[in-house]
């Protein structure tokens, strides 16, 4: 007889499933209502802020001054700057690795002394880190920020050497929003416990990251791409969905943990994708697949709530401003950044540390 696996138990919650951990003002996530609350505010309704003024709402009486929107788009400039230095060193390190290991390089050689307000810090440099690692893998030199645009402008135009169209820059401002925060989620969950420490906030968002890097917390938006690219038409589309499921694979961007109806973030992308006028017969294509993925889904698995993701849109968003499918874990963390340091600041005014207990079940003495 097996023994029973350590991290099991009879009146045990494996992966801590409706035990409350921390108390926080940032974000509710409903999954029976599908809602999320960002700060008193349903996420449809920060769907046309702009990336800027969701981290003035996050960091709100957390940080020691207050700043407006106005503010941080400033001093994001200045600290993209300041990380574009930073990383000069470590470029030749880059090739090799993967993308989200490139980043994860990057940020931890963010050092603890730097004047800039650290949360200014890690927000601005993912976009810059993230931006240069794409350009590598392209044999292409970095893009210098530039300090006069807005961080999603920026973003991309760092990315791509040229100025992006307006309909890009709301279509990505739209996305870091919608990412920004998502209640205790595991990388957020190890931001906190990191910070409860008092390790700093660059340890704890490189912490995050780490967390973010496992497949089963990262989510699949390129593999999402990849199913569509194997149906390829419009005639296989039933043939191929109607196979994955008898073969018991899992379809790319329906489903989650959390949510038993659809998840919000799912239907603000899904307006932000169809708002853009480039790639409207991909687009299009992919609304049919949605469609037709979730009747099968509701016919094959009637008990199992399996509705459309954030993953299968943000898949859409992403391709269609430009980033390579690589890229897309580290894109999803400059949205994210947002949210992990607006848990670091909260947990450290906590000012305690998280020491959950564990139940032992192994051998007693002889």
């Amino acid at each position: 007889m097996s023994a029973q696996p350590a991290f099991i138990h009879e009146n045990s919650a494996p992966g801590l499933d409706n035990v409350v951990a921390a108390e926080t003002i940032l974000s509710h996530v409903d999954g029976q209502a599908g809602d999320l609350i960002i700060r008193g505010h349903h996420l449809k309704d920060l769907a046309q802020w702009s990336f800027e003024q969701v981290l003035e709402l996050l960091w709100a009486e957390l940080t020691p001054e207050s700043v407006t929107a106005r503010d941080i788009r400033e001093q994001l400039g200045s600290a993209r700057q300041r990380a574009f230095e930073l990383m000069q060193p470590l470029l030749p390190a880059l090739p090799g690795v993967s993308s989200v290991e490139a980043l994860r390089l990057l940020l931890s050689a963010l050092p603890d002394n730097e004047r800039i307000p650290h949360y200014i810090v890690a927000v601005a440099a993912v976009p810059v880190f993230a931006s240069t690692i794409i350009r590598s893998r392209q044999e292409l030199a970095p893009i210098a920020p530039d300090v006069s645009l807005g961080h999603s402008e920026d973003f991309l135009r760092m990315v791509s050497g040229a100025v992006p169209s307006a309909q890009k820059v709301r279509a990505l401002d739209t996305y870091l929003t919608t990412v920004a925060d998502h209640g205790l989620n595991a990388s957020t969950f190890t931001a906190r416990v990191i910070a409860s420490t008092g390790a700093g906030l660059f340890s704890s968002v490189v912490g995050a990251l780490c967390a973010l890097k496992g497949p089963l917390h990262g989510g699949a938006p390129g593999p999402v791409l990849n199913m569509l690219d194997a149906i390829g038409d419009d005639a296989k589309i039933e043939p191929w969905l109607n196979d994955a499921l008898a073969r018991g694979e899992r379809l790319m961007g329906f489903g989650h943990r959390i949510y038993r109806v659809r998840d919000p973030r799912a239907d603000v992308l899904k307006g932000a994708v169809y708002a853009l006028k480039d790639g409207s017969s991909r687009i299009a294509f992919a609304g049919k697949v949605e469609e037709a993925a979730l009747a099968l889904l509701k016919e094959k698995k009637p008990l199992r709530p399996l509705q459309t993701n954030v993953e299968f849109y943000t898949a859409l968003v992403l391709e269609a401003v430009g980033f390579p499918r690589d890229s897309f874990t580290n894109v999803f963390a400059a949205g994210r950044m947002a949210g992990w340091t607006a848990h670091v600041l909260e947990q450290e005014r906590a000012g305690r540390l998280i020491r959950p207990q564990s139940r032992y079940i192994g051998p007693k003495p002889r």
